[in-house]
This record gives structure tokens, sequence and C-alpha cells, in this order.
């Protein structure tokens, strides 16, 4: 005998960082929401997991508080400065530590009162957060472990067929599986990229000296290396690695691996030692052709995986979901079809500029600063001095960095949305 469906407002592939934290935005906003996701929440939850933390723009630290998550998070670390320096490992005089000529910004060039440039969160505290607040929605309902097994685009609604055997249905779903998106493939969007031939290594390391809440990203021939401070003089490390370099790397003792981390670092930090498992994924750009078609919407890295090198792929996902939101119950409220073309059209043009001139620009970094070729390196060198001389600029970077450019959903603002704000 067929199951009777399940009836919802929305419908969200994927129970991630990025899904999850719409399903919230939603629910606030009056919505009834399913979120589907193939692994248990007890896998999700793991502290093995996910070895990476997250440098949480301002901005969408914001939208942590107005959704009640940031209450559950606990520790977190504020980025106080950011200091961005091209080096050479090479350089007897530095051995990967701040050049002479450095990029820095903090948070005074924001405008944003008193608030840090961002705070660094370890993502399994940012998992169980989001856990703990969905708990407490009655207008969220998951299904994990459970995953799509068909999917059917009509012209009224979508039709989900989950594996369990359970029919979910709603106006809209929202792809936010991350880069292997499902609701992409099915429905038919394509997407452009390229792969870096890097890989990027993370890990968590623990230091003699502390760190001031001071994040260094060091772009060195082979990519760029980021210290991202955490709290306790503890620090992320997100590394990128020409690929066949970092298989090396990878297959070294904890002892030598050591080592080369402390030739990055330089002496200015103190002793460096491991302390955490070490992961590594690889580097590309993926970018999908359209973010909407009719009864379907993509968020996060199922719409735009990008390179890490400016510490902004959360972010970006985390301002899909405020901007997502904010459509959805706007359309909502006017009494319109939240998956009609027109109203998700409104979501990608609103998403569309951000996030493409990021993409350029990160792409265009890792080509500028991922090479040693002494011509080009001395004009960019010259560039970042040039950069921290000029207000102006410092200023539009510092904005970058916390998240707030261009026109700012009310959650990246700090409000509330609908029916129960």
């Amino acid at each position: 005998m067929a199951q009777a469906p399940h009836n919802f407002d929305v419908l969200i592939s994927g129970g991630g960082l990025v899904g999850l934290t719409l399903a919230l935005a939603l629910d606030q906003g009056g919505l009834k929401v399913a979120v589907i996701d193939r692994l248990p929440a007890a896998d999700l939850l793991e502290e093995t997991f996910d070895g990476r933390a997250t440098a949480m723009g301002f901005a969408t630290y914001r939208m942590m508080q107005s959704l009640g998550v940031a209450s559950h998070i606990g520790e977190v670390q504020p980025i106080e400065q950011i200091l961005v320096s091209d080096g050479r490992i090479s350089s007897p005089s530095r051995k990967g530590g701040p050049s002479s000529l450095t990029l820095h910004f903090d948070h005074r060039e924001t405008g944003a009162g008193d608030e840090p440039l961002g705070w660094m969160i370890e993502n399994r505290r940012i998992r169980l957060a989001l856990d703990k607040e969905a708990a407490t929605r009655s207008g969220i309902t998951r299904f994990a472990p459970d995953e799509i097994d068909d999917l059917r685009i009509d012209t009224g609604q979508v039709t989900a067929r989950l594996k369990s055997g359970k029919i979910l249905t709603a106006p809209v779903i929202v792809g936010a599986e991350g880069r292997g998106s499902y609701v992409r493939k099915k429905a038919g969007i394509r997407t452009y990229g390229w792969a870096y031939d890097q890989t990027g290594i993370v890990t968590t390391v623990a230091m003699e000296n502390s760190h001031q809440g001071v994040a260094h990203e060091y772009f060195l021939p082979t990519g760029p290396f980021a210290i991202l401070p955490l709290m306790h003089h503890r620090a992320n490390i997100v590394w990128s690695e020409k690929t066949s370099r970092a298989k090396a790397l990878l297959a070294m003792s904890r002892p030598d691996l050591e080592q080369e981390l402390a030739r990055r670092f330089g002496d200015f930090l103190g002793a460096v030692k491991l302390d955490a498992p070490v992961w590594s994924y690889p580097l590309s750009m993926e970018l999908a052709a359209t973010w909407a078609k009719p009864r379907v919407a993509l968020a996060g890295d199922a719409a735009h995986g990008i390179h890490p090198i400016a510490g902004q792929g959360l972010n970006l996902g985390l301002k899909d979901v405020a901007a997502l939101a904010e459509v959805l119950v706007e359309a909502r409220g006017l009494g319109q079809d939240l998956g009609d073309l027109a109203v998700l059209e409104r979501y990608a043009q609103w998403r569309r500029t951000d996030t493409m001139t990021l993409a350029i620009s990160c792409d265009a970094f890792v080509r500028l600063f991922s090479n040693d070729i002494a011509p080009v390196r001395a004009l960019r060198t010259l560039g970042l001095g040039i950069v921290d001389a000029i207000g102006p600029a410092r200023r539009f970077f510092a904005s970058h960095a916390g998240g707030a450019v261009g026109d700012l959903p009310r959650l990246l603002r700090g409000e509330r949305l609908g029916a129960n704000a």
C-alpha cells in the first residue's frame, strides 16, 4: 500500500551547515520545512567527522545570533586582525614568517563598531549548535539517515520519494548537498570549472606563544598557507600544496610533518605541535550555470565551490541562506508560489554578483600568487604594500572579509524574519 505524502512548504536536500541553517531561517519565517540527509545525525555530530574550522565573518555571525544558534556554540575566537604577506620558505630571514610588506586590516576599518572582523569556530561546534536549535523547532522535520531515491519536478510541485519509502511534496526544493548535488543533477543544471592541481591540507596545531587573535595568510610559491587563530593557543591550518607534494607530506610521520609546519610558521609563535588529525581534499573551482529553475534552487557548494584562499566558502553559503530565506518568506507573505521561477530568480540575482566577483577574485589570486617567478613576485609584493597604504582599499578588503558587502539580507544585519520575528 502506497504511503500518503508528507506535505511541506520547502524541501531541503542536505542537512549540513548550509542546509540546516536554511531550515532554521525558514522556520523563523513561519514555513514548514523538511530536511533530508543521507548521514545519521550521530555521524554528522562526531568530532572526527570534519577537521575544519570556519572563519565566520561578522555579518554571518549576526545571522547565527538572530537564529538562536550562537548561544549554543560556546567557545569562539575573535579575529582581531588579518595579515597577508607574500613569502618564500627558502628565505633565511623569515622562513615563512611575516614579510616586510604585509597587507593588514582590522575591525576598525569595517564600520562595524566593536565587532571583530570575524570569529574562528570549529565546524563541529557549529554542527552541534545547529542540531540543538533545530531540535527546538516544531516547523522542521528531519529525515536522516535517508536520501532521495527519485525526484519528480512537476508544474505545481516537487515530489521526492525517499529510499525509506516516504514521499515528500512541496512547491520548491533546495539543493544544499555540496558539490555532488543530486538535486542539481536531477534538475539538469550544468556546472563549469577547473582543478588547480593543488590539495588542501587541514589540521589544528597547538603553539607555544599566543596568536593574539591574528590570522595570517602567506602566499607561498606552491599555494597559500593560512594560520587561523583558535582558542587556547591553538590554530587551524589551511595549507594548499601542489598535489604531488601533498601526497608526500600526508605520508610523513607526525614529527616530520611538524617540522614542515615549523618551516612555514617561522619562530614567532614558538614551537608547533599537531593537535588533531590531518585532513585533505582536492582543490577546484565549480560553479553552477544557474542557481534557479522552476521549483528548484541551489545554495552553498551545490551552487559554487571555490578555492579556500580567502576562507569564504561557508560564508558564501550562509549568505545564500540569508537571501533565499528572505525571498521565500516574503513570497509567502505576498501569497506567491514559492517555486515560481520569478520568485527564485530574485534570489539568484541577489547573490550572483557578489559570488561571481569573489570566485573570480579567488581564482586570480591563486594564479597570481602560486608561483615563484621573480618579476611577478616583486610586483605582487609591492602591490600588497601599496594596498596596505591606502585606507579605502584596506576598508574594501576588510568589509569583504566580514561579509558586509552589497545589499545585505535582514539576517546578515542581525534582524529576524517573518511571522515569528
